[in-house]
């Protein structure tokens, strides 16, 4: 990748694109309230699977199709699987949250970013209800029409959530900046491997724990988060 793809790609999967990402926290509050998650450790092991059994084989697989298709120009392989993803996700804050940073993504890179009509032509389908519009599947289009190959556009969507967790994590645990960047660092490469070796396959996923406190969150007496 050249480095102006590179710039053209990042300030997509950068914490100040106003993507609303701080306001969620994909279920993680409601594991803290109900003590799955009480410290760096069990946070860490928490995520893990997440990345391995969850989104490395549902998201991540999301965002290399559509990766591939802002590519080659082809939006309907990134509507396809954009609706793919949408019948598997189970918890309905998650789903909202993955839609409303998703749109976010697209109506900002269809707009900025000049000849690239497979964005726009997403963008339409979207409007029109067409596409869902998921975080992974806008994020991968983005930036494959931005010049990014699938591994690093699984890679960038990995980190972005992963990074995301720590931000929400530092919120509801004793947790300071120095051991979320040491918790990322050790994420890095789990992350690293499942962008390396996803494929076009169809989606699956396996992180039931995940799921259960991803659907309880809004059932929360209090809670500092929408998802």
């Amino acid at each position: 990748m050249d480095a102006l793809s590179l710039l053209h790609g990042l300030r997509f999967v950068d914490s100040f694109f106003p993507s609303g990402g701080y306001a969620f926290s994909s279920g993680l509050e409601a594991a803290v309230q109900a003590g799955a998650v009480k410290d760096t450790t069990q946070l860490a092991a928490y995520v893990e699977d997440l990345l391995h059994g969850g989104m490395g084989r549902r998201e991540a697989v999301a965002a290399c199709v559509a990766s591939r298709a802002g590519a080659s120009g082809n939006a309907a392989d990134a509507i396809a699987v954009d609706r793919e993803l949408d019948s598997m996700k189970l918890s309905r804050d998650g789903r909202l949250a993955s839609r409303q940073m998703g749109r976010q993504v697209m109506k900002i890179a269809a707009e900025q970013l000049e000849g690239k009509a497979v964005l726009r032509n997403y963008l339409a389908a979207m409007e029109c209800e067409k596409a869902p519009g998921h975080l992974p599947v806008c994020l991968g289009l983005t930036l494959g029409a931005c010049g990014w190959k699938a591994e690093e556009a699984v890679a960038a969507y990995l980190y972005q959530t992963a990074a995301g967790l720590v931000s929400a994590a530092m919120r509801l645990l004793p947790i300071g900046q120095r051991e979320g960047q040491s918790l990322i660092e050790g994420w890095l490469p789990l992350i690293y491997r499942i962008s390396r070796e996803v494929t076009p396959v169809p989606l699956s996923s396996w992180s039931p724990v995940q799921d259960i406190y991803g659907m309880r969150h809004g059932q929360l007496e209090w809670r500092l988060f929408r998802s």
